[in-house]
């Protein structure tokens, strides 16, 4: 399922715990196994892959277990440069080394 805007919370959620057992099965762990090597109950983990709401804290727990940290930084990057804020910075160093070359545009303020 793709996750998309218009996604409920609650199949965000439910997506997720799929996702995360998908994982754990493809990496041959057993539900007691990761639970047990980071840190939370078997109930918390059972709980995260049926999709019903957990800690976050449970889930960095499991995703450094996973080796997938990588994914926590995705998740929210330390630095986000939208399209929008950009643009904007390229505007201004155009119109700004524009004027400062000696060409006038004729809509410059005085």
């Amino acid at each position: 399922m793709k996750i998309n805007p218009l996604t409920p919370e609650a199949e965000i959620l439910k997506e997720l715990g799929i996702r995360l057992a998908r994982v754990r099965k493809q990496q041959g762990i057993a539900q007691t196994a990761l639970a047990e090597e980071a840190g939370i109950g078997v109930a918390t983990l059972r709980r995260i892959e049926s999709g019903q709401d957990s800690q976050l804290a449970s889930w960095v727990k499991l995703l450094k277990t996973l080796n997938m940290i990588s994914s926590i930084e995705n998740l929210l990057p330390q630095e986000f440069n939208s399209p929008m804020t950009e643009s904007r910075g390229i505007s201004r160093k155009r119109a700004k080394t524009a004027s400062s070359a000696g060409i006038v545009w004729g809509d410059e303020s005085a």
